[in-house]
């Protein structure tokens, strides 16, 4: 899956608040230095490139550990995000970065790759993703890549604190069984209702849907086009509103948060012939975690599919 494409300015403005936070690379490719023991009576802190990592981070990190999301606006597209200096260096002093990888924040990577001091200090979800054949990078509704985040967490942040090793275990092992849970009560829904097809306004909900057994019946140059921020072919989009017309899918996954006159009309020709909508985010709603969202986007769904939620 083609991910979004980023400007020059959105690196160039990565590169500057990197200098600006004064995080120099040196070109070389000497071994990742080990995680340094924190100065005592100083908290550790953990980065994450938005509030949904943010959260799974901070279910894993516990009391005493100060976890910021840098992009936390239910109503902004994480995709079109500019990196400013005080990001670059909230990054460059973090005990640990939490990131999503493979294109989707693209300007923490440029941070990344400035320093290779930071390479140890970093968890990038992509690469932990089950299916490393599949190339869509909203890899949070990936159980495989969720645990996988999770494990790492709790193994980087016991480097650096021995003592809370087992307590940050724990609270991973605790997690990744809930995560396990909501994956099981997922692939219920096709089973329930199997058959169900689905037309989404983004790509964002592919491992979602794949956990719960319906198929994503977009066409493909309508994903690609949206993905790459251009309008779809005419047939393509012809053939879209088609599907939603008369009835040729059982629901419409919309992004609110990459909303356009084009993903609009096609939510309100599916409203018009009766379609539900299942509105599925790409960050945190006000006042929810990870599980509490997770648990919420899937019973939406369950529900739009006349399965048990």
């Amino acid at each position: 899956m083609p991910v979004r494409p980023r400007t020059a300015a959105v690196v160039a403005l990565a590169l500057g608040a990197l200098l600006l936070a004064g995080c120099g690379g040196s070109g070389d490719t000497q071994a990742t230095p080990a995680p340094q023991a924190p100065t005592p009576g100083r908290t550790l802190t953990v980065v994450a490139t938005t509030n949904v990592w943010g959260s799974v981070a901070s279910a894993v990190a516990g009391p005493g550990v100060e976890v910021r999301s840098i992009i936390q606006d239910p109503a902004a597209d994480p995709h079109s995000y500019e990196s400013t200096p005080a990001d670059a260096a909230a990054i460059t002093n973090a005990d640990l970065v939490v990131y999503n990888g493979g294109g989707y924040d693209e300007w923490v990577e440029q941070i990344l790759d400035g320093d290779p001091a930071l390479q140890g200090r970093a968890v990038e979800a992509f690469a932990l993703r089950g299916d490393q054949a599949q190339e869509n990078e909203h890899v949070w509704f990936d159980p495989t890549a969720v645990k996988g985040v999770v494990t790492q967490v709790a193994d980087r942040l016991a480097a650096v604190e021995p003592a809370q090793a087992d307590a940050l275990r724990q609270r991973a092992s605790t997690f990744s069984g809930r995560v396990d849970e909501e994956a099981a009560r997922l692939a219920a829904i096709g089973q329930a209702r199997p058959g169900s097809r689905v037309l989404a306004t983004e790509p964002i909900a592919h491992y979602l849907l794949a956990g719960a057994g319906v198929a994503d019946a977009t066409p493909p140059a309508f994903s690609e086009a949206i993905e790459n921020e251009t309008d779809p072919p005419a047939a393509t989009l012809a053939e879209a509103n088609q599907l939603v017309g008369t009835r040729g899918v059982n629901a419409l996954v919309f992004n609110p948060q990459t909303e356009t006159p084009l993903t609009t009309g096609l939510r309100d020709a599916a409203t018009g012939a009766g379609v539900p909508v299942v509105d599925v985010t790409e960050t945190l709603p006000a006042g929810q975690d990870y599980l509490t969202w997770l648990g919420a986007t899937r019973t939406e769904l369950a529900r739009a599919l006349g399965a048990p939620a």
